[in-house]
């Protein structure tokens, strides 16, 4: 029997193929399986999409097809790009030599001066987190009164402090900077450490500034009432409780400390002033205190005067009289 080979006859011809349902299928020719193993060794081409935040739609690298290569996580690299977009602040970069607007006068410094103390609102608004706004000719704006920054950027540059006649100023601005040790400094200087050592005695009264304001409020109605430049009043000063003469001193010792109440309601006296301060227990006198009333409301544009014109002479008991001091204070309006 003659044997075929597997591809043609010999006259050319391929024979008819022919299938027998009971037995297996046929071999497939040589070139069949080859085809259908290069065919499954081959992966269906696949399209894969990539978006960049970074990049804007339509351009070159917003989208390509590849084949034959596995995707790495497309959905991942768009929330690690996303996600470095939203958490990228800005970060502005301060040039060297800062240029100052700071209510309407013009400063030049260099920006590690601003920065000199981490701790400071200056350094915070030139730590590029804030947004800081510009006039018109491009200048930092700082809405404050520029009369005493040069104070505080002398200060940062050399450490040098103000005149006297600045430190109160100085000082109020070196608290909205939040600028620690020019604050430390001018505490230790006049005439703020003055003003601690006053205001230690002055806690010590009782309604000092209630006081203060009374004689505001009264001085202020009287001129209006009377169409006068000027108003008086008085007041009475005193630093012991009830002050007597060296001659009714026995007398008052020789009262029981403990009184009943009708004895208690013989030495219940005000005096007939407008205002009154006292008692105290300090070093400092009756005079010391008429300098800080007259000086506090100097703070307030109020002009004072004062003279002693007398003292209270109510008759209290067994001929005892009150004694206690009063000044007449003058307050001029205009």
């Amino acid at each position: 029997m003659q044997q075929y080979g597997s591809d043609e006859a010999p006259n050319g011809e391929r024979p008819p193929l022919s299938f027998n349902m009971s037995s297996p299928l046929p071999v497939a020719p040589s070139r069949l399986r080859v085809f259908a193993q290069e065919r499954r060794a081959f992966p269906h081409s696949r399209v894969m999409v990539f978006f960049s935040a970074a990049s804007e739609a339509g351009k070159p690298g917003d989208a390509m097809s590849s084949a034959g290569s596995e995707p790495k996580s497309p959905n991942l690299n768009l929330g690690k790009s996303l996600s470095s977009t939203l958490n990228a602040s800005p970060s502005p970069e301060f040039p060297e030599v800062i240029s100052l607007n700071v209510g309407g006068t013009y400063f030049t410094t260099r920006l590690s001066t601003l920065r000199r103390y981490e701790d400071t609102m200056l350094a915070a608004m030139f730590s590029g987190r804030h947004h800081i706004p510009r006039d018109a000719e491009g200048r930092f704006f700082i809405d404050r009164d520029g009369a005493y920054f040069r104070d505080i950027l002398n200060f940062l540059r050399e450490g040098e402090l103000p005149q006297r006649d600045h430190v109160r100023a100085v000082h109020r601005e070196a608290l909205y900077y939040a600028i620690g040790p020019l604050l430390d400094s001018l505490e230790d200087t006049q005439p703020l450490t003055g003003e601690k050592v006053r205001q230690a005695f002055l806690d010590l009264l009782p309604y000092y500034k209630d006081n203060l304001e009374r004689i505001v409020e009264i001085a202020k109605l009287r001129a209006m009432q009377r169409k006068a430049r000027f108003a008086k009043l008085k007041i009475c000063v005193y630093k012991e409780e009830m002050p007597i003469t060296p001659y009714e001193r026995p007398l008052f010792n020789s009262l029981p400390f403990e009184r009943t109440e009708s004895e208690a309601k013989l030495f219940e006296h005000h005096c007939e002033v407008d205002v009154s301060f006292g008692p105290w227990e300090a070093v400092a006198d009756v005079y010391d205190l008429l300098h800080c009333i007259v000086s506090d409301l100097a703070e307030h544009g109020i002009t004072a005067d004062q003279q002693c014109i007398g003292v209270c002479d109510k008759h209290l008991i067994n001929h005892y009289y009150c004694k206690r001091p009063i000044y007449e204070f003058k307050i001029t309006w205009w």
